[in-house]
């Protein structure tokens, strides 16, 4: 694995150009060392608009969910078919089950990422981001020293081609983590290469079109901490769209805390098991002028249970190309051709903002 992944390959400088995030402390270690957690220790992650819209937990149920094996058989195709259609085009979010990932290989990378977390801190720290680069231990989308900051930690790696790795990152510990990890992202790779050909189908273009878009792979793991003084008014992830063609989410330890935005209101998504979480992403949107949505999420915190889940952003290489493709002559193009680097760039340089990064590579309002 490793010898296949050497550092300062053409690849890795290519995604050590999408984005930087300053240092901040370990929200983790924050809740281990501070005692009492009033709003004056934790102030700067105090968000202050988070009750501005309603949350519906009883829409929770009607989060769409996609049987995989019923895609791939010819009896219940098409009915299955109009089913993703529909989650792609209404929801952005849906949850698939039989997505064929082996149990062993879910079971593994769950364990490994529990493990890491529960690592001391001076371990996880060997790992850290480094000044220009959005690998490893730390944080995200954090752009100034003035801006509200999310209640969680993140373990990050370019994962897909190999030749963008920088094996530097990859931890030691848990043993035997490097290999659930490459597992873990080649199942996934083969199955979001599966559901890319099906997504195709749904819009009538040829599958190479979408298939092609799912070459590279950032691996995201997430740890959010309880906050046991003031949950209702931090966040673990602002509200966002994902700059990805697809996300694919596995839930850790199924502690309930994404939220999806539909309608003006939060809807909450009860973890499932035994189902991946998919979403639609920005570059989706953009290469389907707008008729499959991402849509924006947000992750909320619990105030005596810790949540982990680990986000798989699908992505075009990076000197790829991201355009609209037009049903017919007469439809009127929204978006416009975007390099898929640029595009990540644009979409790491500012904090977490809505569907900002998408707004701008619009041609006129949707």
């Amino acid at each position: 694995m490793e010898a296949e992944a050497a550092s300062g390959s053409a690849g890795e400088s290519s995604w050590s150009k999408v984005g930087t995030s300053l240092p901040v402390t370990s929200v983790q270690a924050l809740v281990a060392s501070a005692g009492e957690l009033t709003v004056d220790k934790i102030g700067r992650y105090i968000q202050p608009d988070i009750d501005a819209h309603a949350v519906l937990p009883e829409l929770s149920d009607e989060v769409p969910v996609i049987d995989l094996s019923k895609l791939l058989s010819a009896e219940s195709a098409e009915a299955e078919a109009a089913k993703l259609r529909f989650a792609c085009a209404e929801w952005g979010f849906f949850q698939v089950v039989n997505h064929g990932i082996p149990d062993e290989v879910i079971t593994g990378i769950k364990q490994d990422i529990q493990n890491f977390f529960q690592l001391p801190l001076k371990v996880k720290n060997e790992y850290a981001q480094r000044l220009g680069d959005l690998q490893g231990y730390g944080q995200v989308f954090v752009v100034s020293d003035d801006q509200k900051l999310e209640w969680g930690d993140r373990f990050a790696l370019f994962i897909q081609p190999p030749q963008a790795r920088d094996m530097s990152y990859w931890p030691s510990q848990p043993h035997t983590f490097r290999n659930c990890i490459e597992q873990y992202s080649s199942e996934v790779m083969k199955f979001t290469h599966s559901l890319a050909i099906l997504i195709a189908k749904t819009l009538e273009v040829d599958p190479k079109l979408v298939a092609d878009k799912l070459a590279s792979q950032f691996l995201r793991m997430n740890y959010y901490p309880p906050c046991t003084s003031t949950p209702e008014k931090v966040l673990g992830l602002s509200p966002h769209s994902d700059g990805s063609f697809l996300t694919i989410l596995l839930e850790v330890n199924s502690v309930q805390g994404l939220q999806i935005r539909r309608h003006g209101a939060w809807i909450p998504v009860k973890p499932h098991c035994d189902a991946l979480l998919v979403n639609v992403g920005d570059l989706l949107e953009i290469m389907t002028n707008g008729k499959y949505k991402s849509i924006e999420h947000r992750v909320t915190i619990n105030a005596h249970k810790e949540r982990l889940s680990i986000s798989a952003f699908q992505i075009p290489n990076y000197d790829g190309i991201i355009s609209p493709i037009l049903e017919t002559a007469e439809e009127k193009i929204l978006y416009k051709t975007m390099k898929v680097g640029e595009y990540l760039r644009l979409y790491f340089s500012n904090k977490l903002e809505g569907k900002s990064a998408l707004d701008y590579a619009k041609l006129s309002e949707i």
